[in-house]
């Protein structure tokens, strides 16, 4: 399609170019799609043998996608300006669900302390407390810019309430949602204009904490000796990984077809949670990962769009909010991707969108329906602005 160039005095803008918001539903709905039809090929014999019923993970999924669409289409309907408004809520319901998740109200599975039960499912409290605290934070980065770009105290301020949450994790343990949450608040505050220089300390304190984690924790270091070398202990520590390779091995260029894995039969541990993108890659080899990929890749880069044009466009706190919740998205997407091929030690880490699990399919959609807010909130914008300077038709006004 030829493009050309439409002036107006709000906007110089390119008619026919490619608008973010379609693009960031298609891709979000292919994945979604993706993800219940490699549920249905990955569970179904762990279903039969755990449950009696081979359905029950798919089953489960199509509801909690629905249920996620649901709260898609509420989140869109929610103004930016309330997230921005609700902050010290928002702080509060993230803080609360981290502490009550470590009391008899929490439930532990495979040595961790992680959901909390609500009847039919449980709620991991991990991925409401990432979307609570970047809307705080993105509130605060907006009403605290200038404290937070000049002064140590207004950069130490959020690092403290980081820092807390971050201990609250590391209680349950989940060091993988610790990681990506302080990334993409760091990602943030950094896009936001804040010096490189003052992250440098930070970082330095980071790793030498993560360090003292790992070398405190026996698993944790076993862990990281098997993602230097997962042959060496191929039935123990590096089993996971191994497993994930062969997968990857087994799939090579166009994969040995939906529904035929042999790493999903009780070879593969978490096949359709967290080494689902093994899967993938084992029944649609390399072709089936890179689209994969590239989707993960297209949805990261319209999330970025949305926010830089929300930036443009004197929205602020909805341009942090957008950077915040697409960083959450793709650091997510890229550790379990990583994870999943030995670029990274094991985390249990969910692909959003694909894996199995209610909350954070449906926190995932939420998001999506917030960047999809921002937008249409340009697009009202920057369509009012367009009304106030075009000429208006009235008595002696003449139109060629």
């Amino acid at each position: 399609m030829q493009a050309g160039l439409s002036a107006t005095p709000a906007r110089t803008q390119w008619v026919g170019e490619i608008q973010p918001l379609p693009v960031l539903v298609i891709t979000s709905v292919a994945l979604l799609l993706i993800g219940v039809v490699m549920i249905s090929s990955a569970s179904m014999d762990m279903a039969i043998e755990t449950v009696g019923n081979g359905y029950h993970y798919v089953i489960r999924q199509l509801l909690f996608a629905a249920l996620g669409c649901m709260l898609a289409l509420v989140s869109v309907n929610v103004p930016v300006a309330w997230w921005q408004r609700s902050g010290w809520l928002l702080l509060g319901i993230g803080l609360l669900v981290l502490v009550l998740v470590l009391t008899p109200l929490g439930r532990t599975v495979n040595g961790s302390t992680r959901w909390i039960p609500f009847g039919l499912f449980n709620v991991q409290v991990s991925e409401v407390a990432k979307l609570c605290l970047i809307a705080y934070l993105a509130g605060y980065v907006v009403r605290r810019r200038v404290a937070l770009l000049e002064t140590w105290a207004g950069f130490l301020k959020p690092v403290g309430i980081l820092f807390v949450a971050s201990v609250l994790l590391m209680f349950q343990p989940d060091f993988g949602a610790t990681v990506v949450l302080v990334t993409a608040a760091a990602g943030m505050i950094f896009l936001s204009g804040v010096r490189l220089s003052k992250f440098v300390p930070l970082i330095a304190i980071a790793a030498a904490l993560g360090a003292l984690l790992v070398l405190t924790q026996p698993y944790r270091l076993k862990r990281v000796v098997s993602y230097l070398d997962p042959w060496k202990d191929q039935f123990d520590s590096g089993y996971q990984l191994t497993q994930s390779l062969i997968a990857f091995g087994r799939g090579e260029w166009g994969g040995v077809g939906l529904g035929n894995s042999i790493q999903k039969l009780f070879f593969l541990p978490e096949a359709h949670t967290d080494f689902i993108f093994a899967i993938i890659a084992e029944e649609f080899g390399l072709l089936g990962s890179l689209i994969v990929l590239g989707l993960f890749a297209v949805l990261v880069v319209t999330g970025f769009v949305i926010a830089r044009r929300a930036e443009k466009a004197d929205m602020p706190f909805g341009a942090c909010f957008a950077y915040g919740i697409t960083l959450l998205i793709g650091l997510q997407a890229g550790i379990n991707m990583a994870v999943s091929t030995g670029l990274l030690p094991t985390k249990g880490l969910t692909l959003p969108l694909v894996s199995y699990g209610g909350s954070s399919l449906m926190v995932s959609c939420v998001c999506i329906g917030i960047l999809a807010r921002v937008e249409m909130e340009r697009l009202d914008s920057e369509k009012q602005a367009s009304e106030k300077t075009s000429p208006r038709k009235g008595k002696g006004a003449r139109y060629d």
